[in-house]
């Protein structure tokens, strides 16, 4: 398994999320416009590209059919059980699929939806000790300033 991007390193590069430094307001260009993804997202400038690549693999696969919610991208807040702040708090991070693959449950989610954003820059929740399937985040080898 490979190093996972830390709030730590979120907090060093980029500094307290609450300043929104980094964030853009991506419009999602038509030909990846799809029925759950919404036209614009604020997300991290670090994304734009990394869900891009995922989006148009989706669609060119057939993949994102099995898509049937976005659900959100930035939102300060701590990660589940307290402590350090998740990535969505710097908008680095998507949940889709989150009704189907809640947290701490086996996740639902096709492996060849999971490789769409695993080969495009992400790393996948579903994988953890303690799996949340809905979640994707950046890599951290794409995390620079």
């Amino acid at each position: 398994m490979t190093t996972l991007l830390t709030s730590q390193d979120c907090l060093t590069l980029i500094g307290e999320p609450i300043k929104e430094r980094d964030m853009v307001l991506w419009d999602v260009p038509p030909e990846l416009e799809i029925g759950t993804l919404p036209k614009r997202i604020y997300c991290n400038k670090r994304m734009v590209e990394p869900l891009s690549r995922a989006f148009a693999e989706l669609i060119k696969t057939g993949e994102v059919k099995y898509l049937k919610t976005w659900d959100g991208c930035f939102n300060i807040r701590k990660k589940k059980g307290g402590g350090s702040y998740s990535l969505h708090s710097w908008g680095l991070a998507i949940d889709v699929n989150a009704a189907w693959n809640k947290y701490g449950i086996i996740p639902n989610l096709r492996p060849q939806t999971v490789r769409c954003f695993t080969r495009n820059g992400f790393d996948w929740g579903g994988e953890w000790k303690k799996p949340d399937g809905m979640h994707f985040q950046l890599e951290k080898a794409l995390f620079k300033e």
